[in-house]
């Protein structure tokens, strides 16, 4: 979809509002334009030396005028704080439902998310951008338009101004559209980049703090402001083209104006009144050609923001399949079949001929070494990656038509790398879901020895979590995202290292839980730590990425 395509289904999305904002211009052009002729005819009275009740009528009405134009404006103010709000609204929204969604092989090796989740801020952009062109735009053209008609009324020559004035306004668009568009994305584009970098360096300080790291992250940020401003300049240049064809028309009209009214005055084929008139609706239809000239700043500011958002709606999201029932795991067994895996643009396969049943109820460990494909796998059974090949079954139904999000309520998962949330800590493990009651929290802060620590808190499971647990220890954020996996009494724990950063006391106390006999759950771990081996009766060995030994306990 091109960029300008993007633009105008924005604004399909709030007709309504757009056509009540040009309605509400057509009226204030027309009162506007409308008032030269009032000059022109308190001018022609003043002229003549008669002063009347008309001429005082004439000056109410063109103060009345001045005044409507003026509510007409507010309203149009009104209604574009509207079109902000719900640009805003939905832009949230629609990041807030694509984010968690978007598929594994859009994000592979392409874009990083925080990345995409910083370009809401061009939702900033929209906003203000599209509230100046409605209401700057709208008005400016419909000036021009209402102002030639009305100079053409004058004498014929001010149609040829109105014609030269409109190819003008073509020619500096369409000259300057592509390359203004072009240079304003490459200059988003670092801009983004800084930002980026910006971060890495905030959520990596520490490493930063070093004399040769610190020069470093200066040099790179040197390297990424420098290709900023290579094409913030080339953005200007555009701008300043468009601005001095600008100016150089100025002088030539403005001369031209002056020299051409001026004579058909001598010549008496126009009055004072008319000369007086007419100029000043040609100020104001060249003052509205240098506001729209002045705005495709903004007008490329908007389409890049427009763009940049609307390439991560462009991308592909789960097409999650649901069902109306509620309960239709109450076991599960999952099986693979020649199960294949690749990542996007890679030549080889990460996981080969990956066969294996898993029933309800079994503690399995995976092990191999690094890059033997365990957390691909784990993954792949948790239904986070989707299978190149091969069959994969849940229930004896294949991955395709499963109920997804069914499937999902019944996994509890922790992942390498996951971090509690900004939130409180019973916001980090109940999601604020009303189904679990004050006893299933109980139970799993007991059943992961997080109970101590909430103790010690002047506001207990209220606490405010920073982002990734930043005041939190490691232990205790681990513990919570133990929590978080068992709140709901899952089907099936996937587990990668969810005890590495645990003393061992709490560590053994948590496995023999999660390994205990009473709690039914399936669990699949992967994990360094000798302990679960010890626990799990089922251990699977991973070597390049195929099962190599399978053994039942």
């Amino acid at each position: 979809m091109t960029t300008t395509k993007r633009f105008f289904n924005l604004l399909k999305l709030d007709k309504k509002d757009v056509y009540q904002i040009f309605f509400y211009a057509i009226f204030a052009g027309l009162i506007s334009l409308s008032l030269p002729l009032g000059i022109q005819a308190i001018v022609n009275l003043i002229q003549s030396g008669r002063v009347s009740a008309s001429w005082v009528v004439l000056v109410v009405v063109v103060v009345i005028g001045v005044a409507f134009v003026g509510i007409l404006s507010l309203m149009q103010l009104r209604i574009t704080e509207n079109l902000q709000q719900k640009i805003f609204v939905r832009s949230s929204f629609e990041f807030a439902y694509r984010m968690p969604k978007i598929k594994f092989d859009e994000l592979y090796n392409n874009v990083y998310p925080p990345e995409l989740a910083n370009r809401f801020f061009d939702t900033i952009s929209i906003q203000k951008g599209i509230s100046k062109l409605l209401l700057d735009f709208s008005a400016a053209l419909l000036q021009i338009i209402f102002g030639i008609i009305l100079l053409s009324l004058y004498h014929p020559f001010f149609i040829l101004f109105g014609l030269l004035l409109l190819v003008l306004l073509y020619l500096i668009f369409r000259l300057s559209y592509n390359p203004g568009l072009a240079t304003s994305l490459k200059e988003s584009k670092y801009k983004y980049r800084v930002a980026d970098w910006l971060q890495e360096i905030a959520r990596n300080n520490s490493s930063f703090r070093k004399k040769r790291n610190f020069d470093y992250a200066l040099e790179k940020n040197d390297h990424l402001v420098d290709g900023y401003l290579n094409y913030r300049e080339k953005h200007f240049s555009v701008i300043k083209r468009q601005y001095s064809q600008l100016i150089l028309f100025k002088i030539i009209i403005t001369a031209g104006l002056l020299i051409i009214g001026g004579y058909l005055v001598i010549t008496q084929r126009m009055n004072i009144g008319q000369f007086v008139a007419s100029e000043i609706v040609i100020l104001l239809v060249i003052n509205s050609v240098e506001k729209i000239i002045l705005g495709m700043e903004t007008f490329y500011d908007v389409l890049t923001s427009i763009e940049k958002i609307g390439e991560v709606a462009d991308m592909d999201i789960e097409d999650v399949k649901e069902t109306d029932s509620k309960s239709c795991y109450n076991s599960i067994t999952l099986e693979t079949e020649n199960l294949h895996f690749k990542f996007p643009q890679a030549s080889n396969d990460i996981l080969k001929d990956i066969s294996l049943k898993i029933e309800q109820g079994e503690r399995i460990s995976l092990k191999g070494s690094n890059g033997a494909g365990k957390t691909t796998l784990m993954r792949v059974l948790s239904a986070v990656l989707k299978p190149t090949s091969g069959s994969f079954y849940i229930n004896d139904n294949t991955f395709h038509k499963i109920d997804l999000v069914q499937y999902r309520v019944q996994i509890g998962s922790i992942v390498q790398g996951e971090t509690p949330f900004e939130g409180t800590i019973m916001e980090n493990i109940t999601f604020n879901d009303p189904n679990i009651s004050p006893e299933d929290i109980k139970w799993a802060l007991d059943a992961v020895q997080l109970t101590p620590y909430i103790k010690t808190l002047t506001n207990g499971l209220d606490t405010m979590v920073y982002p990734e647990g930043k005041q939190l220890s490691a232990s205790n954020a681990q513990k919570i995202l133990l929590a978080r996996s068992i709140i709901r009494r899952p089907r099936v724990l996937f587990y990668e290292d969810p005890t590495d950063k645990i003393d061992e006391q709490a560590a053994k106390a948590i496995i023999d839980f999660i390994c205990a006999p009473e709690n039914t759950w399936t669990v699949v771990v992967s994990s360094t730590y000798p302990y679960w081996q010890t626990k799990t009766s089922r251990h699977i060995v991973m070597e390049k990425g195929r099962i190599i030994k399978d053994i039942i306990q």
